[in-house]
């Protein structure tokens, strides 16, 4: 992996201007007989991975996957002294600041002067954008000026996002400027059907297929599951877990997480909760939930032990379009319990590995927890039926669909001339 920094002082908005994109007109190698290794991939994102996350560990996949079937790749994202993870691929600096509010993210003003420069040089001949912010633009306007196809991936839900700060009523607005964002790609991915419907719903593009998200079976999967672990924590063997698994921000649903919990406890059902992951709410969640047991930021193996080693997920979310920790679990053996919303209803189904629960029923979603908890046999039966289901999802196979759409997407652009 090789990072290149930006350029001192690039951050200027004024760099943002198109006119500062013009240049030498680029072109791809010849894809008459096309192949993976005729690709040249420019990947946009604002976020590869100086923050961990389902959205950014995709794309480092897909760029891994890209790499071993020599096509060649160039990722360009905000970068940071100290990241989350090592990059797949070779990294140039995109000029960024601070997400006010939200500080541990960043937000790419431009694409840069080296980024231009470095762009001219790589020569793609297909651009990936996977966030509609000021450089995703700057991008989809560069390649739209050369000729050049566009494919955008839609890892979350932003229209939901202003209802978890009291600003619901800029929904409406945000829907319309995703669309202008979309509409001006080629061709959009969605990783389950159900996300691809509510674009398709909202006139996003009319070019939208599924990029599904894989999961590791080696890391996820019942023979995981460690009863020392879980008495260290200071658990009993008899004790039913239900566990949180994400990053702690409000827009995971902690709310609805946490009034459910309190909800089940008022009626009686014993029970114990895990929380696996890091953020900015961890205090808050805290706070709310005294009895818990948070044990931070898991990886790797220790993830998997942590998912194996809990009796079922809770998953209250709304603004997943996919629902990797719904997919962790399930592959660990693990019914879950799940918002009625885009990403579980591709996964889970209802009554037979899990619980769809209209989002923010409090009480249904208790209900739904208690049957779990109060039922072995129930527990073991849908849990098999979730590890079942988590065959279907191979990474290699769901990245090979990628690369078929850029490839497509080349073919239609020769095409057109």
């Amino acid at each position: 992996m090789n990072v290149i920094p930006h350029d001192p002082g690039a951050t200027a908005l004024t760099s943002l201007a198109d006119s500062e994109l013009s240049g030498c007109e680029l072109s791809g190698p010849d894809l008459s007989g096309p192949n993976l290794s005729s690709l040249r991939v420019a990947l946009f994102s604002g976020n590869y991975n100086y923050v961990r996350d389902g959205a950014n560990q995709a794309l480092n996949r897909l760029v891994g996957y890209l790499l071993r079937h020599g096509a060649a790749v160039r990722v360009y994202s905000p970068v940071v002294a100290t990241p989350a993870f090592a990059a797949t691929g070779d990294l140039v600096a995109l000029p960024a600041i601070a997400l006010p509010g939200r500080s541990e993210y960043r937000v790419p003003l431009a694409l840069g002067p080296r980024a231009r420069r470095d762009l001219a040089a790589f020569a793609p001949n297909v651009v990936h954008v996977s966030s509609p912010d000021p450089s995703g633009h700057r991008a989809v306007s560069w390649a739209r000026r050369r000729g050049l196809p566009v494919l955008a991936s839609v890892h979350t839900r932003f229209d939901t996002y202003p209802r978890y700060y009291n600003m619901a009523w800029i929904e409406p607005v945000l829907t319309a400027m995703l669309r202008r964002f979309y509409r001006r790609c080629d061709a959009l991915v969605a990783p389950s059907e159900s996300m691809a419907q509510v674009l398709r719903d909202q006139r996003m593009n009319y070019d939208i297929s599924l990029w599904s998200r894989g999961v590791d079976r080696q890391t996820f999967n019942p023979g995981r599951r460690d009863m020392a672990w879980r008495g260290a924590l200071g658990i009993a063997d008899d004790a039913v877990v239900i566990g949180f698994l994400g990053r702690l921000v409000m827009e995971k649903g902690l709310d609805v997480f946490a009034d459910t919990i309190d909800d089940l406890g008022r009626r009686g059902f014993a029970h114990r909760v895990v929380v696996v992951g890091e953020g900015p709410a961890r205090a808050w969640f805290q706070a709310r939930l005294p009895d818990a047991v948070f044990v931070g930021f898991q990886g790797g193996n220790d993830l998997g032990r942590a998912v194996a080693s809990m009796d079922v997920l809770f998953n209250p979310s709304v603004t997943e379009t996919f629902g990797n920790v719904t997919l962790e679990a399930m592959a660990c053996g693990l019914p879950v319990v799940a918002a009625e919303a885009t990403g579980s209803e591709s996964l889970v189904q209802n009554h037979v590995n899990g619980r769809l629960i209209r989002p923010g029923a409090i009480h249904a979603f208790a209900e739904a927890l208690r049957g779990y908890v109060t039922d072995p046999a129930l527990r073991a039966q849908h849990g098999a039926a979730g590890e079942a289901r988590a065959h279907d999802f191979s990474w290699d196979r769901i990245n090979q669909t990628v690369a078929e759409t850029y490839l497509r997407l080349i073919r239609q652009k020769q095409a057109q001339g």
